[in-house]
């Protein structure tokens, strides 16, 4: 029996387009309201439907319609239900997003710095009043007839120095340039190392004087205020076709609240390879256009230049925005005319290289100028940018990143942003270290371009370059294969790179000039032939080339086999490979670029000293420079910022303990050497209750309940924040008894401050139990009867709540 086909009509229709017209998008509405249907915009977040509103609500239109938060496909329409579903990725125009599982990922350090900072007998440490010495593990000493574990370090003609589990935090694993040469190791007792500190610390607060200040001229010249975003802005950033990472938007919302201030913005936004600086640059230029102002993209190559010019153009397209560039090859009549129509005002962004700042280049109306890579141009491009600097809105880009711990001790230097979350739907770059092997090359290159992908063939010498390219061309014929390196004259290599770009090759073979920031998504495998000889950071930047788009990519790297390789370059590669999570990469790679981040921040002599010292020590002078500056020459600057501060300038910045008491991890608990020392850094360096009640919770987890050591080891450190907050440098806990000693500077701003008084007031109440004396030029506190941590704890908490109401 045969069934007769049936027909069934759905009336349903697809959502119909709009072309980002929101006139046309705003009459449908209406329309379909009328006539009795009902209308609904599915955004995939509340942010969206925000965005969705304020543009109806710029252009004064009075629509009707129902948000939902839902991620749909496609929108529709169905007549027999009355209803209009639209979604907002059509309306934009834009990619409807997939998610990865595990969404915006914030990068794990745990794995990545553990195996940094663990220490290891043999590696150097840097303590920071006794100065660089080698590690030897952990010991048990007799301290006052009690058992204590401390760290045991051999300085030089073989000194012991054994320390304390509570001053840790004083000692650090040495981390200087990686191939600079190794620091002299210090003689316990010897001025050396106090020596150098001091003349470290007058060489920093020189040049961190000199930075302040051009903030502090900054910030007192008068600027353009901008306007608050319009509709067009919000329309622009809708259709990004990606999602914004966390990081990102408040990147953003930090640029144009400057932007919107009336003196100069002069911020740095720093995030690794391809997390999305291009974009937040293009929102502010666009921000600025809005304003009638105009925008100068400097950037430090003419390949940069044309690409920038290809994003930029591209995101503004259909916008009432003249977006040009300007570099050596466009021809002179073209350069004649940009300049001309620049001087009118008919270009609104112009992208260039250091062609911009010449005497020649007349803007009609300059609101915001924008730097990639300022560490790139030379120094008479930089002092130009200063006297532009002085009075328009400056935005500078760099992927070199700064590190975080830098970033706050510049905090009054620089206004900074850092962008550290990758994009979603980003895979890791798949690493392989291989032995040399034309087969692998064959594979990798064969499988690439088998899904339409082009490859960097890295070969870092330029006399056998041209002899690998025709291996190539005999191992895969029908590949198109290009040599690129930096001893082919300008308008040669220029060509090369722009065939790439263009898709006009598929295979480039060059030298590592392409680890300056070239963005080809559709380049995703790279192969670097003798990946033994690179360093670490250079490894990190040229697998950064790839992957850059939701394809996975593959970074092949071909050195000997390890038994051959020194132990460096074998430890290197190791990392590498083990760390190619997106992010986690960076900590291991980075260890360099901390250093040449400190070097690009500061200035290249600041290199030197991060070498003697240690990046860590460089790193508390460099705090402790810059918090003096504040307090005795830029206090005014800073007001706002050091009432917020006040409490803390307040108090001692460091207080050790030194104690008889029975306190450390037991064996039994945590068996494992490497894990004690490791949980006794991580308690040592924790900054307040809510991270110690962490710690607690996360050691109960792993090994169980917490015995009665463990919990007399978190009293003790609670015990030392009383003692900062009371201003000492020094606590001694032995026979019952507690000893403190004051700041020993007796210019401290402590010592003129209400709470010195009310803290003199409140132990002169108790005179039994406490007593303030001077011995050796210092004050001290006496406390008596105290039998454990607790109890010491309770009388300086008693302390200071007896100060804080005689204060109050």
């Amino acid at each position: 029996m045969q069934l007769e086909a049936t027909v069934i009509d759905f009336a349903q229709r697809p959502q119909p387009p709009f072309a980002k017209d929101f006139k046309i998008l705003s009459g449908d509405l209406h329309n379909k309201l009328n006539a009795g249907f009902t209308n609904l915009i599915a955004c995939n977040g509340a942010k969206q439907s925000e965005r969705l509103y304020s543009i109806f609500r710029d252009m004064e239109h009075e629509v009707s319609f129902t948000p939902l938060v839902l991620d749909l496909h496609e929108g529709f329409i169905d007549g027999e239900l009355k209803l209009a579903l639209y979604t907002d990725h059509q309306i934009f125009e834009r990619y409807h997003r997939f998610r990865l599982k595990e969404g915006f990922r914030k990068n794990s350090q745990a794995l990545t710095l553990k195996e940094l900072t663990q220490l290891k007998p043999g590696d150097l440490v840097v303590h920071i009043d006794h100065g660089i010495g080698v590690f030897s593990g952990l010991e048990m000493i007799d301290a006052g007839g009690s058992m204590q574990e401390a760290i045991r370090l051999k300085y030089r003609d073989n000194d012991i120095l054994y320390v304390g589990i509570h001053s840790l935090h004083r000692v650090s694993k040495f981390s200087g340039e990686e191939g600079g040469s190794a620091p002299n190791i210090s003689k316990l007792g010897s001025p050396a190392w106090r020596n150098l500190k001091e003349k470290t610390k007058a060489k920093v607060k020189a040049l961190a004087f000199d930075l302040i200040k051009l903030y502090a001229q900054r910030k007192s010249k008068p600027g353009f205020a901008f306007q608050p975003d319009n509709y067009l802005q919000h329309e622009l950033e809708a259709s990004f076709i990606y999602e914004d990472t966390p990081d990102q938007e408040k990147a953003t919302a930090d640029v144009k609240m400057d932007m919107e201030k009336p003196v100069p913005m002069d911020r740095l936004v720093c995030g690794d390879v391809g997390f999305g600086k291009t974009e937040v640059a293009i929102r502010a230029a666009f921000k600025s256009v809005c304003d009638s102002k105009q925008v100068a993209v400097l950037v430090p190559t003419t390949i940069l230049a044309l690409q920038h010019w290809k994003t930029f153009a591209a995101r503004m397209k259909g916008l009432p925005v003249r977006v040009d560039y300007i570099n050596r090859f466009r021809s002179t009549a073209d350069q004649k005319q940009i300049l001309a129509d620049l001087k009118e005002g008919k270009i609104d962004i112009l992208i260039g290289t250091h062609r911009l700042v010449s005497k020649d280049v007349k803007y009609k109306d300059l609101g915001l100028l924008i730097i990639d890579e300022e560490q790139k141009f030379g120094v008479n491009v930089k002092d130009k940018l200063k006297t532009i600097r002085a009075t328009v809105d400056t935005l500078t880009l760099t992927a070199t990143p700064i590190p975080r711990t830098l970033q706050f001790s510049l905090m009054g230097a620089r206004d900074l942003s850092i962008i550290s979350t990758p994009p979603p739907n980003r895979y890791p770059v798949q690493t392989n270290v291989h032995p040399y092997d034309e087969v692998v090359i064959k594979e990798a290159i064969d499988f690439e371009l088998s899904r339409g992908g082009q490859v960097y063939f890295i070969n870092d010498k330029v006399k056998n370059i041209e002899y690998v390219a025709d291996m190539i061309r005999k191992l895969v014929p029908g590949a198109r294969v290009s040599v690129g390196h930096g001893q082919l004259e300008g308008h040669k290599l220029e060509s090369v790179m722009m065939d790439f770009i263009e898709g006009e090759s598929d295979v480039l073979v060059c030298t590592t000039i392409v680890e300056n920031g070239l963005d080809i998504p559709n380049a995703n495998t790279i192969i670097v032939n003798e990946a033994q000889n690179f360093g670490l950071s250079d490894l990190h930047q040229l697998r950064g080339r790839v992957g850059r788009s939701n394809k996975k990519a593959f970074a092949y790297l071909l050195a000997p086999s390890p038994h051959l390789l020194p132990d460096l370059s074998r430890k290197r590669l190791q990392a590498i490979e083990q760390f190619s999570d997106l992010g986690s990469g960076i900590h291991i790679a980075m260890k360099d670029l901390d250093i040449r981040g400190a070097g690009d921040l500061l200035g290249a002599e600041q290199s030197g000293f991060v070498n003697d010292i240690g990046f860590e020590t460089y790193h508390k002078i460099l705090e402790e420079a810059v918090r003096e500056l504040k307090d005795e020459h830029f206090k005014e600057l800073f007001e706002d910022r050091q009432l917020a501060r006040g409490a803390t300038r307040y108090r001692a910045d460091d207080c050790v303990l030194e104690t008889d008491l029975h306190m450390m991890i037991p064996n039994d608990y945590v068996s494992e050497t490497a894990e004690r020392l490791a949980l006794y850094r991580q308690l040592d360096n924790l900054k307040d209750a809510e991270e110690l009640e962490k710690f607690s919770a996360s050691i109960a987890d792993r090994f169980g309940p917490v015995p009665a050591q463990v919990q007399d080891l978190m009293e003790a450190i609670r015990l030392r924040w009383s003692g900062e907050r009371l201003g000492l440098e020094k606590m001694k806990l032995k026979q019952g008894k507690l000893i403190g000693t004051f700041i020993a500077d007796q210019k401290h701003p402590f010592f003129g401050s209400d709470i010195f008084t009310a803290i003199l007031r409140s132990v002169q109440q108790q005179p039994r139990k406490f007593k303030v004396y001077e011995k050796n030029g210092t004050l001290r506190l006496s406390v008596v009867d105290v039998k454990s941590m607790k109890q010491a704890k309770e009388a300086l908490e008693g302390v200071l709540a007896v100060a804080a109401r005689v204060e109050a």
